[in-house]
């Protein structure tokens, strides 16, 4: 299509829909669950704590599982740019984001289990966190780079739909249908999530993975961590996922 001045028109690539549909429920899915987890952890499943230690040891359970969520981006944006691309990495993740979700609807009275599952979440949502974003940037081409900022606007727009929705709906369902069906919902949105994240597959730009592109995940955290100096990057992935592992593991096993 072209205008008056007889320049073709931008088109909007047909493969944007299936990634901001799926970041819409991710979103749903993962602040359903956090919003509904320390009420859950002080009434139901850390009842075996003295009553004026549990809401202390919720929090911590609370903000270990945030400090892996705001880890694992290393980990997930390492795997991406040296093994498998944004889509594999994205879509393999989500599946663990999915079983994890599974654990808390399934052990909402087994205590390693659903830590085991928030450790498969913070896994899961961390691993993706780079990843989406940029993966809607390489859709773009530059006869229509100037569309991506209305992408842009509505991506992050879907985002504050899907948490202000969770946030206002999840509480009420653990309090009228019990701890199963509220996690097991922010798991069925999850698994659609994924289930549209690949169905669009044969329609997205898959950016092939190189070894030497300045641009890559580890890199810029390199350069804004350390400058120019090189060999950083890997380390700080490394370091990242230890540290990761090793705070949501060190939750003590109650009860």
């Amino acid at each position: 299509m072209t205008d008056t001045t007889g320049q073709t028109k931008p088109k909007m690539p047909g493969q944007i829909p299936y990634i901001i549909a799926n970041e819409g429920c991710e979103r749903f899915s993962f602040y359903g669950m956090r919003n509904i987890l320390t009420p859950f952890l002080i009434t139901s499943l850390l009842l075996s704590i003295p009553e004026h230690l549990r809401a202390a040891m919720a929090k911590e359970v609370f903000h270990t599982f945030v400090i892996g969520v705001y880890f694992f981006p290393l980990l997930g944006g390492w795997l991406s740019d040296r093994f498998f691309g944004k889509y594999n990495t994205v879509f393999w993740l989500s599946l663990v984001y999915c079983c994890g979700h599974a654990c808390l609807a399934i052990f909402e009275n087994n205590i390693n289990g659903f830590y085991f599952g928030l450790f498969l979440i913070a896994l899961g949502s961390g691993g993706i966190k780079p990843l989406v974003s940029s993966f809607v940037g390489d859709q773009f081409d530059k006869s229509n780079r100037s569309l991506a900022q209305k992408v842009f606007d509505a991506f992050y727009w879907i985002i504050n739909f899907g948490s202000f929705f969770a946030s206002l709906l999840m509480p009420i369902f653990l309090k009228k249908f019990g701890a199963s069906v509220a996690f097991g919902i922010p798991g069925i949105l999850m698994f659609i999530a994924t289930v549209i994240f690949w169905s669009g597959r044969k329609k997205y730009v898959h950016v092939p993975i190189s070894a030497k592109n300045p641009h890559s995940f580890l890199n810029v955290v390199r350069t804004a961590l350390f400058g120019n100096q090189k060999g950083a990057g890997t380390g700080i992935a490394v370091i990242g996922m230890i540290a990761a592992v090793g705070s949501l593991t060190l939750i003590p096993a109650i009860g």
